[in-house]
């Protein structure tokens, strides 16, 4: 599938905001997932080699305390039966831990959600759903670039619960120092070491963050165009990190939004709260950063967004 260079999708009108709303045909549901072709899926799985699988998803229970405001989840099993049970969940948000956002999740102003779906979701009718991306999966050449790593290496590290802009040229060079290529139709695993923090992080640290509300600073992508720019030009099929937005959090208003540039613009899925740190070492053991992806969203008709349940295969 032959993809226009980032400078040279159009833009919006009255903007300098550039958008693939329709490169990828009219009413179209899955954005870059169109570059997993079926062709990239069946090489993809020639990167499986010892057949070894790694879970790349939080505990369950994480993040505790909920962030952003989210209400604790509540498990409770029950008997059904003299020799049955059931169990049900209480409070559950699809987007609460492991999570893919969907393209309901973010709109921009008056353009609307990707495509230009200017309903909002309850009247959207079948479109944009996440139940499209279910039904086929997010699967395909994983690549895993360990951002925490080599910023330890090559500057001491820094600390995860502090928002630093990760930019594009860094992504290129962890790239290099990994000697791995970013292919068409990849989904792009990013390890910034936000997880690695929280797991060993005490109860009353993790109150902190959960307390800020919708302003947690943390690690994260650089939302600047330039990381648009690259993450098209790669022309991935999906972004996933280990942190709880991708970006770098809280922010600065004039560098503007990732989600709106690459979720919505671009029309790139984004996985939060991803779980790298054993795949990371295991990656590094053998010097080899690609793996077989698989992720299986669920079929939530409508949702917004869904728990990712991935797993990679080397």
């Amino acid at each position: 599938m032959g993809l226009p260079a980032f400078a040279e999708l159009p833009f919006f009108e009255g903007w300098t905001e550039r958008h693939s709303w329709g490169v990828y045909g009219p009413k179209d549901d899955f954005g870059a997932l169109n570059n997993v072709t079926p062709e990239r899926i069946a090489q993809a799985a020639t990167e499986v080699r010892s057949g070894e699988r790694v879970s790349l998803q939080l505990p369950p229970a994480l993040p505790d305390p909920p962030l952003y405001g989210r209400s604790p989840l509540i498990h409770k099993v029950v008997r059904t039966g003299r020799n049955s049970w059931d169990d049900r969940l209480d409070c559950f948000y699809p987007q609460r831990a492991t999570q893919w956002d969907g393209f309901r999740h973010v709109r921009f102003r008056e353009f609307g959600f990707y495509g230009g779906v200017t309903e909002d979701p309850p009247e959207m009718g079948d479109r944009l759903g996440i139940h499209h991306w279910a039904h086929q999966g997010v699967m395909g050449r994983g690549v895993l670039l360990d951002v925490a790593a080599y910023l330890e290496h090559t500057g001491g590290g820094v600390d995860p619960f502090a928002e630093r802009a990760i930019t594009a040229s860094e992504l290129r060079a962890v790239a290099a120092h990994q000697t791995v290529t970013v292919r068409p139709g990849d989904i792009l695993c990013i390890r910034t070491g936000w997880a690695t923090r929280y797991k060993s992080a005490s109860y009353a640290q993790r109150a902190v963050l959960a307390e800020a509300g919708g302003r947690p600073a943390f690690i994260g992508l650089s939302a600047a165009e330039s990381t648009a720019a690259l993450l098209w030009d790669w022309h991935v099929g999906a972004v996933a990190a280990d942190n709880p937005a991708v970006e770098s959090a809280p922010g600065d208003p004039r560098v503007g939004s990732l989600h709106r540039r690459v979720l919505v613009q671009l029309g790139i899925p984004l996985g939060e709260l991803f779980d790298f740190d054993e795949l990371a070492r295991r990656c590094a053991y053998e010097d080899r950063w690609t793996f077989f992806f698989v992720s299986t969203p669920l079929a939530i008709a409508g949702g917004v967004g869904s728990p990712a349940n991935p797993v990679a295969i080397r």
